[in-house]
């Protein structure tokens, strides 16, 4: 038996550990009040001024309330517009097209992969990107290792949806090629699978191990060393029973597709998502239109791409397809396609996302429409409700740029201070020198 100061001991450690759990939850239970010159409110596509926003336990409260609550830490944001925190539905963490990109996987760890996903996770955090999609990730699972070190708080970044690895046919777009009989080859564990059974393994095994959405290559690409650009290489069946399985768990697919009858295999499967969509025809817009499939243009790498550190086969296509790209990205807009915003990011510097739109206007968007494929519709895609607009109950994932991006759509490429989940993870707002 313990003795009568062993239990007084017992007693006052275990009095310490509650009130430092009870300090814990007040902590997080902490209101904060934002205060701006103004926010967007995507839903009615209109600048509010001034903006007020009440946030607590990671959410969003209150906007704009009568009584603001007194007892709340304030932010002070003058000469800044809060934005939902942005959504990229096309992003690559773990890659970088850098000299000597196109053996990596052959050369590189997946501890390698990791610690550059970790450090590009940050850049497109700080860049005001509070969610990411990653749709093909390094070996092992580097997405869903992302994803969690970021929930542990082990490191900043975007919150991630991965996909595991990318379901491919051997050979194709997302199969490793190139290299000697007996390197890098995969099955259905590594994404590569032909047939409906191998496909069914394949989309069952990317879900086992963490993926929240498949990730396909529907046609040939560019930044891969088979050819020719844009061939179709999955079937209609083929794709239609990797959909079919993905919905049995709740899952959507996004479709990697340059060419247009892969485009239309595709939609008519029922993807969520046609990446790049570099050739599109009448038909094509119209089936996107009929079966609510959303475009994912990846559209400012098309001016960014270094061509110099691309092998020959792959300049050729890149020369080839971008080109074609831009006008069927054009069409699409002007035919009501819905459009998610997307990047490619890898392809150029991470952090550079927020690019993407001026693109997206020069289109033929309008600066509000560009801003809603990377919030409200983008949470869309996601199946995410509580994140993309500025509302009570809605994730704190808040972000602030100078002036009206309504008026100046490169405002988004000035992001100075970001919150997520009621935590301010960067504050560089200008300060004036007294």
């Amino acid at each position: 038996m313990k003795s009568a100061h062993a239990r007084r001991l017992s007693l006052h450690l275990l009095s310490l550990a509650l009130l430092g759990v009870a300090s814990g939850l007040q902590a997080q239970q902490g209101t904060t009040l934002i205060k701006a010159t103004a926010w967007v409110d995507v839903a009615s596509g209109k600048v509010v001024s001034p903006a007020l926003i009440v946030v607590a336990g990671g959410r969003i409260t209150d906007v704009n309330p009568a009584s603001p609550p007194a007892d709340a830490e304030l932010i002070e944001l003058p000469e800044l517009t809060v934005l939902p925190g942005m959504i990229d539905v096309h992003t690559h963490l773990a890659y970088e097209i850098v000299p000597g990109w196109e053996t990596e996987s052959m050369r590189w760890t997946t501890g390698e992969f990791a610690l550059r996903s970790a450090r590009n996770a940050r850049l497109t955090l700080l860049a005001g990107f509070t969610t990411v999609r990653e749709v093909g990730a390094a070996p092992g699972f580097v997405d869903v290792a992302t994803m969690k070190a970021i929930e542990r708080g082990d490191i900043i970044g975007p919150h991630v949806i991965p996909s595991g690895h990318a379901i491919s046919t051997t050979g194709g777009h997302c199969d490793a090629t190139g290299y000697a009989p007996g390197v890098l080859d995969g099955g259905p564990e590594q994404g590569v699978a032909d047939g409906r059974e191998e496909i069914l393994k394949a989309v069952r095994h990317q879900i086992k191990h963490g993926a929240q959405v498949i990730k396909t290559c529907a046609t040939a690409g560019v930044l891969s060393l088979e050819g020719p650009v844009g061939a179709q290489q999955y079937t209609y069946e083929e794709l239609k029973a990797m959909v079919d399985e993905a919905a049995r768990h709740g899952i959507k697919v996004a479709a990697h597709a340059h060419g247009v009858e892969g485009i239309k295999a595709a939609v008519r499967a029922g993807v969520a998502t046609i990446e790049h969509g570099s050739v599109l025809d009448d038909e094509a817009i119209a089936l996107m239109k009929q079966h609510g499939t959303y475009l994912v243009p990846t559209a400012y790498l098309r001016d960014r791409i270094d061509l110099a550190v691309l092998p020959p086969l792959v300049r050729r296509k890149a020369e080839t397809v971008l080109p074609l790209a831009e006008e069927s990205n054009r069409k699409a807009i002007a035919a009501g396609v819905k459009i998610a915003f997307g990047t490619d990011a890898a392809v150029y510097p991470h952090g550079e996302n927020a690019k993407e739109f001026a693109v997206y206007v020069k289109l033929g968007m309008t600066p509000l429409a560009a801003l809603l494929s990377a919030t409200s519709v983008a949470a869309d895609v996601l199946g995410k409700d509580d994140r993309g607009v500025i509302a009570p109950g809605r994730l704190a994932d808040l972000i602030a740029v100078p002036g009206d991006p309504l008026q100046d759509i490169t405002a988004t490429e000035r992001v100075y201070w970001v919150m997520q989940g009621g935590k301010v993870l960067k504050d560089e707002r200008p300060r004036t020198r007294t």
